[in-house]
């Protein structure tokens, strides 16, 4: 084999494969056929679930510090402030990052690409893939170099992380059901002589247009994400900044210096089939596409390759069986699908043209917003949705049993005691077992057999408050979420667990 896996897309999905399946010893190539990282992203938010997930290679708390943490939102209508919410520490107790972070994707990208340099991988850019053909045992690809020359990739695994427009989707013949929404929108990145007299983002409402304002940490520069007008559609290849609604600007006070680029889009919500096929994979956009609301498509993505990433790592170390591949079909598509129907009525809610829905966002959105966030448990929940720390896999066959408030395939509560967390630990990509009060003998002989770290804390009650049952034994899966959770304490339950599965749990390269 020319390496373990071929990576078709130098995206955040793309990228974020390639970090996790190195850091476990994995061969990676990844191929895309830009020359350089985007220049006129869209998205722009990354959330909690997806900077804990960066702990695990060292990188959490880099991107958390080189974008800009929005703890302000602003909902604006009619030339007013409507409403304020406070969005800074809501999550203080549920995450280690309790904000929505704004770090545009095309210097998220870039971070990415210098990580998985420091690891001795090059994004190899001008490099196209022409078509593929799988067996029983491997993989083979026909790619076009910069040179124009065609060259013969073997590999064991090819994941599709291309985009909407998937090359790899196509050569599987794999549908893409969904629609494509009437608006039309533009993404801008402005540089204004002042900033907005309100810190965070910033919602604006007036008339037919929407137009959403992100900060991102330099002074003066503001990412826009807006509805291009109706009677504009039809000249959308020739748009330019001046031809879309800016009574928002004028309503925040912008003074506007110099518009860096413009772009327009349309937006789609679509999935396919399936994310498996054979030894080919989907993710991220080349499998689901879905409205802007809430942020979500790009944390999505990545949250793909990181469920597949450890999974495939497993069965190229000859660690587990093909089965265990299979849980990832079980996993994210149930997740994408529920996504695209949720972001879709979020969707048409904010973008529906009429004079009822335009009444509801103007005087009756900003209330009940406020309403909500005056209620401790409903911003929580708000928060945990949107952050996606809810994300769970109770139907996978991965997922065994209940200890407390917390069952197998939900995310590890996040505890803060003592000036600690109980997620100090997860900046491994391992099988881990956690103890919250004292573990038996027998467990601590059993995990240290099989090479599996065993994580014990002293008992208190901010374990309790937090849903975990004392004594009970949670056995965490290389992504961190639970694989089995015991009330019982019996080890016997750990061994009968990778049994049962035919996984033989061991140390990763990062560890």
């Amino acid at each position: 084999m020319n390496t373990d896996v071929l990576v078709v897309g130098a995206g955040p999905t793309g990228l974020a494969m390639a970090l996790w399946l190195n850091a476990q010893g994995v061969r990676v190539r990844i191929i895309d056929r830009s020359t350089d990282p985007g220049e006129t992203s869209r998205a722009t938010a990354v959330h909690a679930r997806t900077l804990e997930l960066y702990r695990q290679i060292g990188i959490g708390d880099t991107v958390a510090e080189a974008g800009f943490e929005a703890k302000d939102l602003n909902m604006w209508a009619g030339g007013k402030r409507r409403a304020h919410v406070e969005l800074g520490g809501i999550g203080g107790e549920l995450t280690p990052y309790p904000f929505v972070l704004i770090f545009p994707q095309d210097l998220h990208e870039r971070l990415l690409v210098d990580k998985l340099r420091e690891h001795g991988v090059e994004v190899e850019r001008q490099t196209e893939l022409i078509d593929f053909e799988q067996d029983e045992g491997s993989v083979t690809a026909r790619l076009r170099l910069p040179s124009g020359e065609i060259e013969t990739c073997n590999a064991i695994y090819l994941t599709g992380c291309d985009g909407a427009r998937s090359t790899v989707r196509k050569q599987l013949g794999a549908s893409f059901e969904g629609g494509t929404y009437d608006q039309l929108f533009y993404v801008a990145d402005i540089k204004t002589r002042t900033d907005p007299a309100y810190p965070g983002l910033h919602v604006s409402f007036d008339g037919p247009d929407f137009m959403l304002v992100m900060p991102y940490g330099e002074p003066g520069k503001l990412r826009l994400v807006g509805t291009v007008r109706p009677e504009n559609v039809g000249k959308s290849e020739a748009l330019t900044f001046d031809d879309v609604g800016q009574e928002g600007i004028r309503t925040l006070g912008l003074d506007l210096e110099s518009v860096n680029w413009f772009s327009t889009y349309r937006v789609h919500h679509r999935v396919t089939d399936r994310f498996s096929h054979g030894r080919a994979f989907l993710l991220g956009d080349a499998a689901h596409v879905h409205s802007p609301a809430g942020g979500q498509g790009m944390n999505t993505g990545i949250g793909d390759a990181i469920n597949l990433a450890w999974k495939l790592a497993a069965v190229i170390k000859g660690n587990a069986g093909d089965d265990l591949i299979e849980s990832f079909e079980k996993e994210r598509p149930v997740f994408a699908r529920k996504l695209v129907d949720t972001t879709d009525r979020a969707f048409t809610f904010v973008t529906k043209q009429s004079s009822l829905a335009e009444f509801i966002r103007t005087h009756v959105a900003p209330v009940f917003m406020k309403t909500v966030y005056s209620i401790g448990p409903a911003r929580e929940a708000f928060f945990s949705v949107l952050s996606q720390i809810l994300i769970s896999y109770p139907e996978s066959p991965l997922s065994v049993g209940s200890a407390g408030k917390v069952d197998g395939g939900e995310r590890l509560p996040f505890v803060r005691f003592d000036d600690h967390d109980n997620y100090a630990s997860l900046s491994t990509i391992r099988w881990q077992v956690h103890v919250y009060g004292v573990a038996s003998p027998e467990l601590q002989s059993w995990c240290e057999t099989h090479d599996v770290p065993l994580h014990t804390f002293a008992w208190s009650d901010a374990f309790a408050e937090a849903g975990i049952a004392e004594n009970a034994i949670y056995l965490l899966r290389p992504d961190s979420y639970v694989g089995l959770a015991d009330r019982s304490g019996d080890w016997r339950t750990v061994e009968t667990y990778f049994a049962e599965r035919k996984i033989t749990p061991g140390p990763s390269k990062n560890q």
